[in-house]
């Protein structure tokens, strides 16, 4: 009797308030809300399908105020093949022509520490003008591109979408009467071939 009660009590509660006809009508376990559907709201989705549908289960970034790897800064391994020269790459002495060992080690330590402090050097005199330079640069191949390129290439595509219909139609319309025609005059020529020995 007290869950008879207690199921009275709560159809009752469901029946009662703002939601009253709307939580009459959906059974209590449905019932969310009236801003969000069960499927899940369209700002935080909580059915799988549709926040796969949504952004594929990606969270959008933003690209001025994502973190700078220090560490890795070729992680796309653009420069792999290019640029890694190393002391050994350069400088080597084959077997039975060498130098002095100190010779040797202060080479080695004169061309690591020259090549890192220039490089070091170069990047902070011309490094923030040729980023300047190449952002510019990449900004307007973009802007043509999406502004420019696009578009005449999707006008160009749409103006022979018609061309080649008119062109269709001509065809049809003139030549395969004519080439119809000429097939049924040469279809009744017969070629025969005979060997001599």
């Amino acid at each position: 009797m007290t869950g008879g009660l207690k199921d009275r009590e709560a159809d009752e509660l469901r029946t009662s308030g703002l939601d009253g006809m709307l939580r009459a009508a959906i059974p209590c376990e449905d019932f969310l809300s009236p801003f969000i559907r069960k499927q899940g709201n369209i700002f935080k989705p909580n059915n799988k399908e549709m926040e796969n549908d949504s952004l594929n289960g990606k969270t959008m970034e933003d690209v001025h105020t994502k973190e700078i790897d220090l560490v890795n800064r070729d992680p796309k391994r653009i420069n792999d093949d290019v640029v890694r020269v190393d002391f050994e790459d350069v400088i080597a002495e084959p077997p039975g022509t060498y130098s002095f060992d100190g010779v040797w080690k202060a080479s080695f330590t004169t061309f690591t520490v020259t090549k890192y402090w220039c490089y070091r050097l170069l990047t902070a005199l011309v490094g923030l003008p040729l980023a300047l330079v190449w952002g510019i640069f990449f900004a307007i191949l973009s802007f043509l591109h999406i502004w420019a390129v696009v578009p005449c290439v999707k006008s160009f595509l749409i103006l022979n979408h018609c061309l080649s219909r008119v062109f269709s139609i001509c065809v049809h319309t003139f030549f395969d009467p004519l080439f119809e025609a000429m097939g049924k005059c040469c279809s009744s020529i017969r070629v025969s071939t005979t060997k001599e020995v």
